[in-house]
């Protein structure tokens, strides 16, 4: 399993990683202390090598980077938001099973 193949998004790579990315973003909303979040951190690596070459994923710590959390109104996480063309276009909240998810994902490619 490839785990660079997930991006740590940060204040500073935000935009060119996301808002100025060609294709689709995935963005994991999580934290450390957060049970369901460490749940679905294997989902999201899985999910990262199903579509790899097809969708970007990337993980932020809300912990970390409020002010991205708070300007896309992250209230509860884990939140999934799926951004095509800088824009959020699809969003997951909680821990779904890797079937919802990847049918969920595929749906919006």
């Amino acid at each position: 399993m490839a785990a660079n193949s997930i991006i740590k998004l940060v204040k500073s790579n935000f935009d060119a990683e996301v808002l100025k990315s060609d294709g689709a973003v995935l963005v994991d909303f999580w934290a450390e202390w957060c049970g369901p979040c460490r749940m679905i951190a294997p989902l999201i690596e899985e999910l990262a090598n199903d579509f790899q070459g097809k969708l970007k994923v990337g993980k932020l710590n809300v912990d970390e980077e409020r002010d991205i959390a708070l300007q896309y109104g992250i209230r509860s996480i884990p939140t999934l938001i799926v951004f095509k063309e800088g824009k959020p276009v699809d969003q997951i909240i909680g821990a779904l099973p890797k079937s919802a998810l990847k049918s969920k994902i595929e749906g919006l490619l």
